[in-house]
């Protein structure tokens, strides 16, 4: 998504106690920062942040974290978060936003540190060209870097609009090792209560688009040893 450069998004990002453009500094300490020992959940591309700050007030038993390159969403973000917790009588505890490349997710944890145990991929790029489907957030090379820190068990919950991208990311899954937990190809008749919608999401089922959404776990690789 394109948005207008916003000069006041980097020094409020950089007074924001609950924000960092260093997150590798945290790696093999996030629940340090957070101050408990809560299961953590990331969402990779929170854009402005209307997804991750109601996830968050929602859900006090689990630690948040946003991870976006742009400070204008960034600060949007910053925005949201501060506004649901106001809202909800609350200071926000459990999230963190993150300014990273999501190419580089892997500087944010030490190798083998499988601290996360679910991951949201929402309404990302199709990258619709040939050459460009390894930038897909669901590219098997991608999913392969984010079980070095995902848990055994843990689950990706991925939404698009693209039925490109969605039947290509089902084969990158099975590709990665992940099992299928659930799937439905218009979330929003389906009946399934445990998802909030995104701002795409709102756009998109307004101008008749259906939501395809799957939950995916990660088990072990064929042929791999287990413990």
């Amino acid at each position: 998504m394109r948005i207008r450069r916003k000069p006041w998004a980097r020094p409020e990002l950089e007074a924001c106690p609950f924000y960092t453009e260093h997150p590798a500094e945290y790696a093999g300490r996030w629940n340090e920062w957070f101050g408990n020992g809560k299961p953590i959940r990331v969402e990779l591309g929170c854009g402005k942040g209307g997804f991750i700050s109601q996830q968050a007030v929602n859900d006090p038993d689990n630690n948040y974290i946003g991870v976006d390159l742009i400070d204008a969403m960034l600060g949007l973000a910053k925005r949201n978060v501060e506004r649901a917790y106001a809202e909800a009588g609350r200071v926000p505890d459990n999230v963190r936003l993150v300014t990273l490349d999501i190419e580089r997710l892997f500087l944010m944890f030490r190798e083998g540190e499988d601290v996360i145990d679910r991951i949201y991929i929402n309404f990302c790029n199709p990258w619709p060209r040939p050459k460009q489907h390894k930038k897909r957030l669901t590219h098997t090379r991608q999913l392969m870097t984010y079980r070095r820190f995902l848990k055994p068990g843990g689950e990706i919950w991925f939404k698009t609009d693209s039925d490109m991208l969605f039947d290509a990311s089902l084969r990158y899954f099975a590709e990665a090792g992940f099992t299928q937990v659930y799937l439905t190809r218009d979330l929003h008749a389906s009946g399934f209560t445990g998802s909030i919608p995104t701002e795409h999401e709102r756009m998109f089922t307004e101008e008749g688009i259906p939501t395809k959404f799957v939950i995916m776990r990660r088990d072990e690789l064929p042929g791999a040893e287990t413990e």
